[in-house]
């Protein structure tokens, strides 16, 4: 008696960057590979291929995650955004354009994904989330100040070999200030 063996493959839709992308693919194929592989969305770099280094981070629904551990079947029906859905048009996100004016970025390599987790960081710094470092995680505290050692602990998964880390703590807490301007802008409008 033989028995049916179930499909490997699944066709799925993807929404990257605002536009829905559809695809089959092996159920074992991760998110990195069907960006770079499939959509030649190459922004999104593979460094380790383990979840250590941080250069795939994208992210999912506004959080950051790195997509060489994230199958692409399971990010169906979610947001995706990479690198190359930062920029509006010609305007760069302030990250971008931080980790430019700061040279935060010296080979490039590990710069997609570290922009992608530091837009992150300072949204989750905005919400309240508290760190490893984060003395008072009361809610009533409100956010801690992005202080350098707490911009140096959110970004803790993401390595740059080339050690532009100086640089990148200083575009992450430029583009903080940036988005902390934009919001009193906009609350006083």
């Amino acid at each position: 008696m033989t028995t049916a063996h179930p499909s490997t493959y699944s066709a799925i839709t993807l929404n990257i960057n605002g536009e829905k992308h559809a695809l089959t693919v092996d159920h074992r194929t991760t998110l990195l590979d069907a960006l770079r592989e499939r959509l030649d969305l190459t922004g999104t770099k593979k460094g380790c291929d383990q979840g250590q280094c941080g250069a795939c981070t994208v992210l999912l629904d506004d959080r950051r995650a790195v997509s060489c551990l994230q199958l692409a079947v399971a990010a169906e029906g979610r947001e995706i955004t990479t690198i190359e859905g930062m920029a509006e048009g010609e305007r760069l996100h302030p990250v971008q354009q931080a980790f430019l004016d700061l040279d935060g970025y010296q080979c490039g390599y590990c710069t997609p994904g570290q922009i992608c987790s530091a837009v992150a960081v300072i949204e989750e710094h905005a919400a309240g989330w508290p760190s490893a470092v984060t003395d008072d995680i009361r809610p009533e505290a409100g956010p801690p100040p992005l202080t350098a050692e707490e911009i140096r602990e959110r970004m803790s998964g993401n390595l740059c070999r080339c050690g532009a880390y100086v640089s990148i703590v200083e575009a992450i807490a430029r583009a903080a200030g940036t988005r902390a301007e934009e919001q009193t802008t906009e609350a006083a409008a």
